[in-house]
């Protein structure tokens, strides 16, 4: 917090008792306090990737569990798929950001991602907040990729 940063991330996998000592810490903040982000299940998981690593739970349930779980412990935001974005508007408070890897251009190269979608379906679906990297980042012409991306906003 005292970097000035926006948002910060955990991980909800983390659990309660963590996500709340940090959304207490983000309290305690004297300056500009940033979202408090939870990731809840990566981008580049697809069902078969959660099962690897134990989970039993379907990929959405997974998602919706530690999304709540989040909410409850006073995370301010919620890192999930675009996919996911339009149900966690359902069941989150409205002022909950949502902030969703894994977008891409139609055409573009879905790289390690496994659950992607173009920026304006993300923002139909309820993201509050888009992360793009490396169709950007590893374009060409960075500026022209992004305005392509402003551009299909609009």
């Amino acid at each position: 917090c005292r970097l000035g940063v926006d948002m910060l991330t955990i991980h909800a996998s983390g659990g309660g008792k963590m996500i709340a000592a940090a959304a207490d810490a983000v309290a305690q903040h004297a300056g500009k306090k940033p979202l408090l982000l939870a990731v809840t299940v990566l981008t580049s998981f697809d069902a078969d990737e959660l099962a690897g690593i134990g989970v039993a739970r379907e990929l959405p349930a997974q998602v919706t569990h530690l999304a709540k779980l989040a909410h409850a412990n006073g995370a301010t935001g919620i890192v999930c798929s675009a996919h996911e974005a339009h149900h966690l508007r359902q069941v989150l408070p409205a002022s909950t950001a949502l902030v969703t890897p894994g977008i891409r251009m139609p055409g573009d190269a879905h790289g390690d991602q496994a659950r992607v979608m173009s920026p304006k379906e993300a923002m139909q679906a309820g993201a509050t907040h888009l992360v793009m990297g490396r169709p950007i980042t590893q374009a060409e012409n960075p500026a022209a990729a992004l305005n392509l991306v402003l551009n299909s906003l609009t």
